[in-house]
């Protein structure tokens, strides 16, 4: 399951996606995330799965790559239908003992555990189809009009890119650390929560003391190459935006204005 995140992993391309500028991406998806959280009925939910499919094939990124990094949060997924399944009041469909499942319950539940694999499957196409070197240099340009304030841009997008790629480095860690444990006789899966908690001990501790290790290694490396921060930094390629960067970012934008109004749009229309 810790091989099934996608998260921070970076899917090697020549797409027109992965041509674009890192600033116009993470831009479009700031818009994705927050038109998200205004959508409140699943009609808007059709050009959500729309957009997510076209990138997924523009970008040529396998779709079965992008559903597997559901599977790890499957549980978090499954906790919020449930909670909301069983915590909204309102028309009694089904009673369970104490517990009943009502009509309202049941639309929420479901259309909090869809926005909860949009928010997953939408936010990766970002890592997926952007180089951490990439990244960064967008992130540090993103952030770069607040130097004025005193916000370290550099440093703080580089400490972002740095924790992405470093996930599915620690999580083959993990498993290797796992397996080396289940092959000395740990037990990581039978007992009670408690004794879960417990047994996670022995895997853990060696997992922090590699990730310090490997922290130690990298500020060795940067040290040795002279690293002293963004302070007069030059790059080997300056991000320029093109006039495809331009249309795509404005094109996203009006799309995501529609849907973050489709509220208004659909009662309107409702109405005539």
């Amino acid at each position: 399951m810790l091989k099934d995140i996608t998260v921070g992993q970076y899917f090697p391309g020549n797409s027109f996606i992965h041509k674009l500028d890192p600033r116009v991406k993470i831009i479009i998806t700031v818009l994705f995330i927050v038109s998200l959280f205004f959508i409140n009925s699943y009609i808007p939910y059709l050009f959500i799965v729309a957009y997510i499919y076209l990138v997924t094939k523009i970008s040529k990124i396998p779709i079965r790559y992008i559903l597997k990094g559901i599977k790890p949060l499957m549980f978090i997924i499954l906790i919020t239908f449930f909670i909301n399944v069983f915590m909204t009041k309102g028309e009694v469909l089904i009673s369970i003992g104490s517990l009943q499942i009502s009509k309202e319950g049941l639309y929420i539940g479901v259309f909090m555990a869809l926005r909860l694999i949009f928010l997953i499957t939408g936010t990766s196409l970002l890592t997926l189809t952007t180089s951490p070197i990439s990244l960064t240099d967008g992130i540090e340009e993103l952030l770069s009009p607040f130097k004025k304030i005193g916000l370290p841009a550099h440093e703080l997008a580089m400490m972002m890119t740095i924790a992405l790629r470093f996930i599915p480095t620690l999580l083959e860690e993990t498993d290797k650390i796992m397996k080396a444990q289940m092959a000395r006789g740990a037990d990581f899966e039978s007992g009670n929560i408690l004794n879960r908690a417990k047994s996670l001990v022995p895997l853990l501790v060696p997992l922090f003391i590699n990730a310090f290790r490997r922290a130690e290694e990298l500020a060795t490396a940067m040290e040795a190459r002279c690293y002293r921060g963004g302070e007069n930094r030059t790059r080997l390629n300056e991000l320029k935006l093109d006039k495809t960067d331009i249309v795509s970012l404005v094109s996203m934008i009006i799309f995501f204005g529609l849907i973050i109004s489709s509220k208004y749009l659909l009662r309107w229309i409702w109405e005539t």
